[in-house]
C-alpha cells in the first residue's frame, strides 16, 4: 500500500470560478542532480497539472471517473525533464468533471460532493540516493482562474480578461505576495482509495477544421465539421474586451437549422470573453458530442472566421487501434467506419452510452452487447479491465449488477419511474460475464476472469435466485430487446419478442460462461456447479418456450438467441434458422430486433445456411437497416434505426442520439464472417480463416494486430473463383476453412488458397 505525504487541498474561500492551487518547491539539490522525478496526481473533479508553467502531459479530464466511493485514481508523470530550477512552482487547476458536475437526467448535479480539491505529490530521487517529497497541504495556495463555469453536458465559459499566463510560474524564487491568492484547507478522503490507471487517458486524438461555414435559413452562423466527434472547438479570436463569442454543438442539423432536440437538458454551450488581444479558448474541461456547431458574436461577422480560427479537437480514451476491415462496397466501409467514430466518441473514459445528451451513462447493457466489436478494433484490455473493476465495486453483496457503472443512478434525485432499479435485468446485468469473456476470447489474458471471478458468480448466483420456480426468469422488470423498431417512439420496452423469453436466454447463456470461465481458472467444483445450473435453465427455457417448430413469441429476436446461445439441439437448428430467415424476408429484409437480438441475428442466419439472408439484411438500405443511416449521411451509429426521419426530421422520441454504438455489434460479424478471421483459441493463439462471400462484394480485407503479432485474411471473389490470402504471424497457427475444400493448417507466414465458388451474384435490395 503506497504512503502518502500529500492531502486533497481546497480553496478556503468560495470563488466565482474554477479554482487553481499552487505552490513553489525548493529543491533539496540542483536540477542536474535529479535522478528521476514524477508527479502523483488526482482530484475531486478533473485536475490539469504543469511545472513552471509547462503541463506535465497531454492527459485531459484526470482523474476521469470510477465508483469514487470504492477508489479514485490517481496519474503518474514523469517531470525529471521540467525541474530545471532549483525553485519549481506545482500548478493545478480544477474543474468539476463527474465529481460534482451534472450527470444524469433531472437535477443531478454535485452527485458525489459539495466542493473539488486537489492532490499532488512530487517524489523526487538524486543521484547520490537520497529522496525528497513534497504533497499538497495547507502551505499551498488558491485563486479563482479564468474559468467562470464548467459543466460536462452544459460546456464551459471562459473569461480571458482573468487569464494570467504566469500564475503557475515560473517563478524567481518563491512565489509573490499576491492579494488575489488566498488559503487552502485539507479536504478528507481515504487516500488508501487511491489506485494508478488501469486505462489509458483521455488525451486530444485528432483534429478536423471545417468543411463549410454559413448561414441557416434563420440567419445563424454555421459550421460543419464533417463527422459526428467528440470534443470540442478550438477558437483562435481577436476582438473588442467584453465581446462574447459562444458556440452551440449539435450531431445534426434539422431544417436547415441546428439539431438541439436530442440534447434534452444539455446546453452544450461554450462562451468565451474576449480580452482584447489575441485569444485561444480550449474547453478542457467539457466534452461536446457534435458535427455542427453555431457561432454567436464572432467579431466582424462570419465573413471574418478564417482558416484556422475554429478546429474540432476530437477527444477520447487514448486505445491503440488494433483492427480494420474494408470492402468492395463503399457503403458497407462507411458503416464500418461509424462503428469505430462510435466507439471513439464513447469512449471516454468510460464506455458510455452516448456521449452528447444529459445522460452520458455507463449503461452496462451497450456495452455487454458491443464488447467483442470493441476488443477487436482496439486493444481495450486496460479500459474495459478498468470499468470492470468499478463495476464489480458497484455491484451489491448480493450479486446485482447496476443498470449503469459507476451507478450514479442511486444518487439521482429525479427521473423515470421506470430506471428506479428494482432488480438485475439481463443483458444489462450480464456485463458482469459477457464483457470478460470478451476480454478472455480477444486476448487471452487469465488476469481479467481471475479479477473478476468472484464478480462473474455473484452475478450468475444472483439471478439464479430470481428465477422462478419453473426455471424460467419471468420476474420483474426487464428492458429485453430494448428499441425494436416496432416498439412505439414512447415504449421502447415493447417488442416483439416476449420478454421473459429473451431474459431466460441470457440467463443460459451467461450461466453457460461463466462455467467455461470457472473450468479454465481451475475452479472445478464451481465449474460443475455452474453448468448444472446452465443445464437447469436450458431444459425450462426449451420446455416452456420451444414447441412445435416454434420458439415462443416467434420474433426475429427469439430465434437468433436460440441459435446463437446453443438453447436448441442439433437437429433443430434447420427449421429455427428457416424461419428466422422467413420472419427476415417477411420483414422486407429490415431490421426488426432490438438491443437483444441485434449482436446475433446475422450470425444466427449464416450459421444455418441463411447466408444470403443475411447479406440482404445487412445491405437493406430502406429504413429500418444498417445502411439506411449511412444513405442519410451518417457518420456514426445512431440510437435509433431511424433517428432521423426520411423527411429530414428528427424522430420524436426522447431518446434519440446520433451516437450510440450498441447496434453497431453488427461489426463482430463482419470481421469474423465476412472478413473471415476469428479466433480458434483465446488470444488468437490459433486462427480460423473461414469467409462467408455474398452480398456481390468482390473482395474483403481484415486486419488485427493480435498480441502475437499482425493476422491478415483478404479475399477476392472473381470469375467463379475465391482466392484467399493468409498472413499468419510466428507462433500462431491458422486453420483455413474454404467452401468445398477440406480444412487446412498453415504456419506462419504469406499463404494464398483458393476454391471455386459462384458468383458474386449481386444481392437484391429490400
Amino acid at each position: 500500500m503506497t504512503t502518502w505525504h500529500a492531502r486533497f487541498i481546497a480553496p478556503d474561500a468560495e470563488l466565482d470560478a474554477a479554482p487553481l492551487l499552487r505552490r513553489t518547491v525548493r529543491l533539496d539539490q540542483d536540477p542536474d542532480q535529479v535522478a528521476s522525478a514524477e508527479l502523483l496526481v488526482t482530484a475531486l473533479g478533473v485536475v490539469e497539472a504543469s511545472v513552471d508553467g509547462v503541463p506535465v502531459s497531454g492527459d485531459l479530464l484526470t482523474p476521469g471517473w470510477t465508483a469514487y466511493e470504492s477508489r479514485l485514481r490517481f496519474a503518474r508523470h514523469d517531470v525529471a525533464a521540467l525541474l530545471t530550477r532549483r525553485t519549481p512552482t506545482i500548478g493545478l487547476a480544477l474543474g468539476d468533471g463527474w465529481w460534482r458536475g451534472r450527470l444524469g437526467w433531472g437535477d443531478g448535479a454535485r452527485p458525489y460532493g459539495e466542493e473539488v480539491a486537489g492532490f499532488a505529490e512530487l517524489r523526487v530521487t538524486y543521484r547520490d540516493g537520497s529522496t525528497q517529497v513534497v504533497g499538497t497541504d495547507t502551505t499551498w495556495s488558491a485563486a479563482a482562474g479564468a474559468v467562470t463555469a464548467d459543466s460536462l453536458y452544459d460546456g464551459q465559459e471562459v473569461d480571458a480578461r482573468r487569464v494570467d499566463p504566469g500564475w503557475a510560474g515560473p517563478f524567481d524564487g518563491d512565489v509573490p505576495v499576491d492579494p488575489r491568492w488566498g488559503g487552502v484547507h485539507e479536504v478528507a478522503h481515504d487516500l488508501d482509495r487511491l489506485e494508478p490507471y488501469l486505462a489509458p487517458p483521455v488525451r486530444r486524438l485528432a483534429e478536423r477544421a471545417p468543411e463549410r461555414v454559413w448561414r441557416s435559413p434563420s440567419g445563424k452562423v454555421l459550421v460543419d465539421f464533417g463527422q459526428n466527434l467528440v470534443g470540442w472547438v478550438r477558437v483562435r479570436v481577436r476582438g473588442a474586451a467584453g465581446d462574447v463569442v459562444t458556440l452551440r454543438h449539435a450531431e445534426v442539423l434539422e431544417h436547415g437549422e441546428l439539431g438541439t432536440r436530442p440534447l434534452r437538458a444539455a446546453k452544450a454551450t461554450d462562451r468565451f470573453t474576449l480580452s482584447g488581444d489575441d485569444d485561444v479558448f480550449e474547453p478542457t474541461f467539457t466534452f461536446h458530442g457534435f458535427r455542427y456547431a453555431e457561432v454567436d458574436g464572432w467579431p466582424g461577422g462570419p465573413d471574418a472566421i478564417g482558416e484556422g480560427d475554429l478546429t474540432a479537437v476530437v477527444v477520447g480514451s487514448d486505445l491503440t487501434r488494433t483492427g480494420w476491415f474494408e470492402t468492395s462496397d463503399p457503403l458497407l466501409n462507411r458503416l464500418h467506419e461509424n462503428v469505430v467514430w462510435g466507439m471513439r466518441g464513447n469512449f471516454v473514459d468510460v464506455p458510455t452510452d452516448c456521449p452528447q445528451r444529459d445522460e452520458r451513462l455507463g449503461w452496462t447493457g451497450d456495452i455487454a452487447a458491443f464488447a467483442p466489436t470493441a476488443a477487436f478494433l482496439a486493444d481495450a484490455s486496460g479500459f474495459l479491465g478498468d470499468w470492470l473493476v468499478d463495476l464489480w465495486a458497484e455491484q451489491r453483496a448480493d450479486g446485482y449488477v447496476p443498470y449503469v457503472v459507476p451507478d450514479v443512478i442511486r444518487r439521482m434525485t429525479q427521473g423515470p419511474a421506470e430506471f428506479e432499479p428494482a432488480d438485475a435485468t439481463a443483458v444489462w446485468a450480464d456485463a458482469a460475464v459477457w464483457v470478460p469473456w470478451a476480454l478472455w476470447q480477444a486476448y487471452g489474458d487469465r488476469a481479467v476472469l481471475e479479477r473478476q471471478y468472484d464478480s462473474i458468480v455473484d452475478h450468475v448466483r444472483h439471478v439464479a435466485g430470481l428465477l422462478s420456480p419453473s426455471g424460467l426468469w419471468d420476474t420483474g422488470f426487464q428492458f429485453a430487446d430494448w428499441l425494436d423498431p416496432d416498439a412505439p417512439p414512447d415504449r421502447p420496452d415493447a417488442a416483439k419478442a416476449d420478454k421473459s423469453v429473451v431474459a431466460t436466454a441470457c440467463a443460459y447463456r451467461t450461466a453457460d460462461l461463466a462455467a467455461r470461465v470457472a473450468a479454465v481458472l481451475g475452479r472445478d467444483d464451481d465449474a460443475a456447479e455452474l453448468a448444472a445450473h446452465a443445464a437447469r435453465v436450458r431444459a425450462a427455457f426449451r420446455s416452456a418456450y420451444v414447441a412445435g417448430e416454434r420458439v415462443e413469441s416467434d420474433a426475429p429476436t427469439v430465434y437468433a438467441l436460440a441459435i446463437v446461445f446453443g438453447l436448441l439441439d442439433d437437429d433443430e437448428l434447420g427449421w429455427a434458422g428457416d424461419r428466422l430467415a422467413e420472419l427476415v424476408a417477411a420483414a422486407g429484409h429490415r431490421i426488426a430486433t432490438g438491443f437483444a437480438g441485434t449482436p446475433f441475428v446475422t450470425d444466427a442466419l449464416t450459421s444455418t445456411g441463411h447466408a444470403g439472408t443475411a447479406y440482404r439484411l445487412l445491405l437493406q438500405r430502406e429504413v429500418p437497416s444498417w445502411l439506411y443511416s449511412v444513405t442519410m449521411g451518417a457518420t456514426t451509429i445512431w440510437e435509433r434505426w431511424d433517428s432521423m426521419l426520411p423527411d429530414g426530421s428528427i424522430n420524436p422520441g426522447e431518446m434519440t442520439s446520433f451516437n450510440h454504438y450498441a447496434l453497431g455489434a453488427v461489426a463482430d460479424w463482419l470481421h469474423r464472417v465476412v472478413g473471415g478471421l476469428a479466433p480458434l483459441e483465446p488470444g488468437y493463439a490459433r486462427v480460423l480463416v473461414a469467409p462467408v462471400p455474398g452480398g456481390g462484394l468482390t473482395w474483403a480485407r481484415t486486419t488485427l494486430d493480435t498480441r502475437r503479432g499482425r493476422v491478415v485474411v483478404a479475399w477476392r471473389h472473381e470469375d467463379g473463383e475465391l482466392a484467399v490470402d493468409v498472413e499468419v504471424p510466428e507462433g500462431v497457427e491458422a486453420v483455413v476453412r474454404l467452401p468445398g475444400e477440406p480444412d487446412r493448417t498453415l504456419g506462419a507466414g504469406a499463404h494464398r488458397l483458393t476454391a471455386a465458388v459462384a458468383g458474386p451474384e449481386p444481392v437484391a435490395v429490400g
